[in-house]
């Protein structure tokens, strides 16, 4: 994957990269009203490093997330990860989930992993940029400097139905105008450099 690519070319490739606008939290189209969820993890700080068990440098599981209250009108949740620093013309989708249930309020470490036709409680996957289900670990080209790995949690004021394993355009196409309240949480890898130095408070609520 990403790590065998030369430090020489990461570095050439340093400023490629897909872009934040480019990220679905950041889409017009979807409507967000201005009201927030309060998501973070017990495993980093908004703004922090990933732990390196969640990466493809270590064990490649999902971090766990919570969350805080989300509008009493939400029927269910999805959530994206995406990478916007990928030297590409979009981000890399690192997860996609949905049907989240709306009483739930966190994903234990590990839980996003290729689950068939769905779980028990409703959730299912679907592709990640490998068009695989479950979790892309971060793989960041050598010497491309810090990626950034946003987690977007989106309460939705119905239960949308994209179709078998959708992937992220079908995701964003299904909430449009569903859109309750958004949270946004980011952690942050890089190879064949410092770790970078930058902290911030375990809330991660986006304001939207």
């Amino acid at each position: 994957m990403l790590e065998h690519v030369p430090h020489w070319l990461g570095r050439m490739l340093k400023g490629v990269r897909a872009g934040h606008v480019r990220l679905a939290i950041a889409d017009p189209d979807l409507g967000l009203t201005g009201v927030s969820i309060d998501l973070s993890s017990p495993a980093f700080a908004n703004g922090a490093r990933l732990p390196v068990r969640f990466t493809a440098d270590g064990a490649g599981v999902s971090p766990p997330l919570l969350w805080g209250a989300v509008p009493g009108e939400t029927r269910s949740l999805a959530l994206i990860v995406e990478d916007p620093d990928a030297p590409s013309l979009n981000p890399l989708v690192h997860a996609v989930v949905w049907g989240l249930p709306a009483d739930g309020c966190r994903l234990a470490e590990g839980a996003i992993a290729g689950d068939g036709a769905g779980a028990p409680d409703g959730r299912d996957l679907g592709r990640n940029s490998f068009f695989t289900q479950g979790w892309l670990p971060p793989d960041p080209p050598t010497g491309h400097g810090s990626h950034d790995y946003v987690f977007q949690l989106f309460a939705l004021s119905d239960t949308p139905e994209p179709g078998a394993s959708p992937g992220r355009a079908a995701i964003v196409e299904a909430i449009r105008g569903r859109v309750l309240a958004a949270g946004m949480l980011t952690g942050t890898y890089s190879r064949g450099e410092q770790a970078p130095t930058r902290s911030a408070g375990l809330g991660g609520a986006a304001r939207v």
